[in-house]
C-alpha cells in the first residue's frame, strides 16, 4: 500500500450568515462539504475559494430541500445516501474540475455488475465463524491486512498508530481470525449526532473470501451499532467489485447511485457504488 499520503484534515469556515465544515483530503484530490447551515449562494462562494487546483473534485453532502439550489449554482446530482441525516436523506452533490476526474471508462462494465447483483438471489449463510470485537491490540495485524489486501487505500489503514486512532474516535471493528491470524475485518464508523454510520475498511484475504464471511462480519457490527443507538448504516463499495456489492444487496441494502473517480483504491482511481440501510425493526 502506498504510504505517500497525507491525512486528511476538517476545518470549520464561518461567513456572516453561513457556516460549514470541509475536509481537505490531498491524497484524493478533492474537498468534501460534511455539515452546512446559512446563506447557501454565500457558502458556494466561498466553496469555490477552497477548490482549488490542488482539488479536481468537490462533493457536498446535501440536505433535501437544497438539491435543487445546489444544481442552479452548477453543481451535478451523484447518488442518495438514505436516513444519513437521524432517518433524513442526504444527496451527493459534485463539481469537477479536469475532465479525467468526470469521465470513466468502466461505466457499462459497473452498469453490467450492478445488473447481476440485483439480479442474483441471497443465498443461506454457513454456520457463523469466530468473530470477535476488534481491540488497540489487533492495530498491527489489522495494518498487515488492509496492507496485503490494498495496493492503494483512501486511508492509511496500513499505518497501526492511525488504526488506533480511529478506535478512539468512534469506530468500531469486528474482525474474523483463523488459526490466530486476523483474516478478515470490517469496521463503522459512528456519527453520533446523526445516528449513523459508515460501514468501511472491509478487507478478507483472497483465499478466505467464500462463504459469506463479510455478510457475517457487517451483521455483527449492525447489531453493535443499534446497541450504541446508531439507527442507519450507509456503505460506499468499489463499483467494480461484484462480491462487496452483493454482500450489500444481500443484507438488504438500498443502491444509491455511483460517485465518479471518488477515491484511490485497490489499484487506482475507482468509481464507488452507494448503498445505505436503516437497521431498525419494520424499516421500509
Amino acid at each position: 500500500m502506498s504510504q505517500e499520503r497525507s491525512k486528511a484534515v476538517s476545518s470549520v469556515y464561518k461567513g456572516g450568515d453561513y457556516s460549514f465544515s470541509c475536509t481537505h483530503d490531498r491524497f484524493n484530490e478533492r474537498i468534501r462539504i460534511d455539515e452546512y447551515t446559512g446563506n447557501i449562494k454565500a457558502m458556494i462562494s466561498h466553496i469555490h475559494s477552497l477548490f482549488t487546483e490542488e482539488y479536481t473534485k468537490c462533493i457536498i453532502i446535501a440536505k433535501e430541500g437544497d438539491v435543487s439550489r445546489l444544481l442552479s449554482f452548477g453543481l451535478s446530482y451523484e447518488g442518495i445516501i438514505r436516513h444519513y441525516f437521524s432517518g433524513v436523506d442526504a444527496h451527493v452533490m459534485t463539481k469537477y474540475r479536469d475532465n479525467w476526474r468526470r469521465n470513466s471508462q468502466t461505466w457499462k462494465d459497473e452498469d453490467l455488475i450492478l445488473e447481476g447483483v440485483l439480479t442474483k438471489t441471497s443465498s443461506e449463510l454457513n454456520g457463523k465463524p469466530h468473530m470477535r470485537p476488534g481491540r488497540e491490540s489487533d492495530a498491527a495485524a489489522l495494518a498487515e491486512l488492509y496492507n496485503e489486501v490494498f495496493a492503494v487505500y483512501p486511508t492509511p489503514m496500513d499505518e497501526p498508530a492511525y488504526i488506533r486512532k480511529v478506535m478512539n474516535e468512534d469506530t468500531i471493528f469486528h474482525v474474523l481470525e483463523k488459526n490466530g491470524r486476523i483474516i478478515s475485518a470490517a469496521s463503522a464508523e459512528m456519527n453520533r449526532k446523526y445516528n449513523n454510520a459508515e460501514i468501511t475498511d472491509c478487507a478478507t484475504l483472497p483465499n478466505y473470501r467464500k462463504g459469506g464471511t463479510m455478510r457475517h462480519l457487517i451483521t455483527e457490527l449492525e447489531k453493535r451499532l443499534l446497541n450504541e443507538e446508531i439507527y442507519y448504516a450507509y456503505s460506499i463499495a468499489r463499483s467494480l467489485s461484484f462480491g462487496m456489492n452483493a454482500v450489500f444487496h444481500h443484507l438488504n441494502y438500498d443502491y444509491g447511485g455511483r460517485l465518479i473517480n471518488n477515491v484511490r483504491i485497490y489499484q487506482d482511481w475507482e468509481n464507488m457504488n452507494l448503498w445505505s440501510k436503516s437497521l431498525t425493526c419494520g424499516a421500509e
